[in-house]
């Protein structure tokens, strides 16, 4: 009989490809995903893993492992969801994921809320891609997406509005070279990398800007505005974090076709939750008031 908690360590050093993603996920000490890990090769008799300097990979007696494990370890996940979705208590903890974008604006939100449901603790993630709601890495999440996982369920806040700015230095450069405020095919651009090409700002500078155009892409909005804000070229930016720096110049209206949508999504089995139920409809009517959210 092996240690179940051997075993247990196994799945999350296949996802994360490291021990220290591992005890991050385990919220335990990086030994003692070592510890773990040593004692099951032991008990098994074979090497489940190469150390490699990219990280640790599974050997083809470690991929037979994780083929017999998925099952079971989903069949765990679903009955942990399942009791966690009986829960009729306004109380407890609540694991919600964001992104670095939008976590300025939630976090009066969250006060609020904090401040009438005292019981209810909450737990942050700013991350910039989706987390795995199935898993539980996060019972709720906030997501700028035209296209959510199929296997979560929500609703659509409204749409994040997006509009072209510069730099009131970077116009200075450009008008002393003879380029006009939109005189597109000339400027320099800041866009989004290959993490963000979900996003409709992906989408239209694809179509709209020659790759030869932009001197700088980056992996997070708010890097994106940053950039921009540093006059390296005309980006689209969320409105909400434009005014947050000065020196900007909206360039033209919002566009419509730069908006994303804005989701509030939790896993199926967790709707109905009471703490999350509250926590998603707070979160709802907040952020349909808010200025910088259009209507869905």
């Amino acid at each position: 009989m092996h240690d179940w908690e051997d075993l247990h360590t196994f799945a999350p050093v296949v996802r994360t490809g490291s021990i220290a993603g591992a005890a991050r996920a385990l919220k335990v000490n990086h030994s003692t995903v070592l510890r773990r890990l040593d004692s099951l090769e032991q008990g098994l008799g074979v090497r489940l893993f190469e150390r490699l300097r990219t990280g640790y990979v599974p050997t083809s007696a470690g991929e037979a492992l994780r083929e017999r494990l998925l099952p079971v370890e989903e069949q765990i996940d679903a009955a942990a969801r399942a009791l966690a979705g009986l829960d009729e208590a306004l109380s407890g903890t609540i694991r919600m994921t964001t992104t670095d974008t939008l976590a300025p604006l939630l976090m009066p939100m969250l006060k609020r809320f904090a401040g009438q449901h005292p019981q209810v603790a909450l737990q942050l993630v700013i991350n910039n891609g989706f987390l795995n709601l199935t898993r539980r890495e996060a019972d709720v999440a906030l997501r700028p997406s035209n296209a959510p996982p199929a296997n979560l369920v929500g609703r659509k806040v409204g749409r994040v509005a997006t509009a072209l700015y510069a730099a009131r230095t970077y116009l200075g450069e450009a008008k002393r070279d003879g380029i006009g405020r939109t005189d597109w095919a000339r400027h320099r651009w800041v866009g989004v990398d290959d993490s963000l090409a979900h996003l409709a700002i992906a989408q239209w500078m694809t179509h709209q800007v020659r790759p030869d155009q932009v001197v700088l892409r980056a992996d997070s909005l708010v890097a994106l505005a940053d950039a921009v804000a540093a006059g390296l070229g005309v980006g689209p930016l969320l409105c909400l974090l434009a005014e947050q720096r000065s020196g900007l110049v909206r360039l033209a209206e919002p566009d419509p076709r730069l908006d994303t949508e804005l989701w509030l999504l939790c896993h199926r089995d967790l709707r109905g939750t009471a703490r999350v139920r509250a926590l998603m409809r707070f979160l709802h009517d907040e952020l349909a008031a808010c200025r910088h959210i259009l209507p869905a």
